[in-house]
């Protein structure tokens, strides 16, 4: 039964994440003039479909990985001969008749509804159940732990981390993770100075907050609007610095996670509640949004590279070398996936 819900869950999150994505395309490419062939949630053999009067086919498949949105004539960037050989009625509703500025703008309409989906998430979490912030001001050193050898102590107020400002405990916490391979340099307020403390990787520093010293935000639409773009702000540099830590080193990449951590993550958020639900769902989309930022073939921001590339050079983007970039760009996701899921199979059984 276990099993099952979370699967259900599994479902549910990544479907609405996917969905929101590729409605995005989707109405883009209506706006922008660009016939849209298929619409698919999910890859491989259809579970149902139907086309519509327009002649979109919708499709839910048995692969549950991600989505398309098939557009008339993309596959001609490849060879423009072919959209210049169009008789002119052909090229009406033809990917390559539309302006490039509406090709970039399907190519990110996807991206932004996810973080649209995300901010609006959020922005509804916050105004029903108002932000408690805890103000970084620390109450016990666990003896012997890392902040304590550190030199940190009751009543330190934290005020930066890494270069970083520090606001609130949640800031703190995200911090440590961000270092948790490295020495952290924080700096606390003390007594009407500044102290500098070194703080070696650990999984845990050992602080503990002052729990006298957490407030309340007002609950207002407008608060929560604000909390809503905070939020996937903050979450958003976290991914990118995150990534960046992988790609230089600074971070394992066996700490990558693909769909059976999602999938475990989502089984355990339904049994916590909506509220934690609905959380993961928009911190989902955030990290589907960023990622499909990316200047990788294949992905949203390859092919914005390219529409700006295009834009700027003046010159056309295609041959059989584009070709090949796309179809390097698939291996290189494959084994991505292939990575990713050996993580999720060690993490699952160490």
């Amino acid at each position: 039964m276990a099993f099952l819900i979370t699967v259900i869950a599994f479902l549910i999150v990544l479907g609405i994440a996917v969905l929101v994505h590729e409605l995005g395309h989707y109405w883009a490419a209506r706006i922008s003039g660009v016939k849209v062939l298929t619409f698919s949630i999910g890859f491989g053999p259809s579970i149902v479909k139907w086309t519509d009067k327009r002649g979109c086919t919708w499709k839910l498949s048995w692969i549950p990985l991600g989505g398309y949105v098939q557009l008339y004539g993309n596959e001609d960037i490849f060879d423009r001969k072919k959209y210049d050989a169009l008789p002119k009625a052909k090229k009406k509703g033809h990917y390559l008749s539309a302006k490039l500025w509406q090709r970039i703008m399907i190519c990110i309409a996807g991206v932004f509804m996810n973080f649209i989906l995300a901010f609006a998430i959020y922005t509804g979490l916050f105004y029903v159940q108002p932000r408690v912030v805890q103000l970084p001001v620390v109450g016990n050193v666990v003896a012997e732990s890392i902040a304590w050898n550190a030199g940190v102590r009751t009543g330190d107020r934290i005020i930066r981390v890494d270069g970083k400002n520090i606001n609130s405990r949640r800031d703190v916490i995200i911090a440590q993770q961000l270092a948790s391979e490295r020495d952290a340099m924080m700096v606390v307020h003390r007594r009407g100075e500044n102290v500098v403390v070194r703080l070696a990787p650990a999984e845990r520093w050992g602080i503990e907050f002052n729990p006298d010293h957490t407030f309340e935000q007002p609950k207002t639409i407008m608060g929560a609007m604000h909390s809503g773009a905070r939020e996937v702000y903050v979450q958003s540099k976290t991914i990118l610095i995150v990534l960046r830590q992988i790609i230089t080193g600074e971070r394992s990449a066996e700490q990558l996670g693909g769909v059976i951590l999602i999938a475990e993550l989502s089984g355990k958020a339904l049994a916590a509640g909506l509220i934690a639900f609905l959380s993961l769902i928009a911190l989902l989309s955030v990290n589907f949004g960023v990622l499909n930022l990316l200047p990788l073939p294949v992905l949203d921001g390859g092919t914005l590279l390219m529409l700006l590339t295009e834009g700027i050079t003046r010159k056309k983007i295609q041959g059989k070398m584009l070709e090949y970039i796309f179809i390097g760009g698939w291996i290189f996701l494959l084994f991505l996936f292939l990575f990713v899921m050996k993580n999720d199979i060690l993490r699952l059984f160490s």
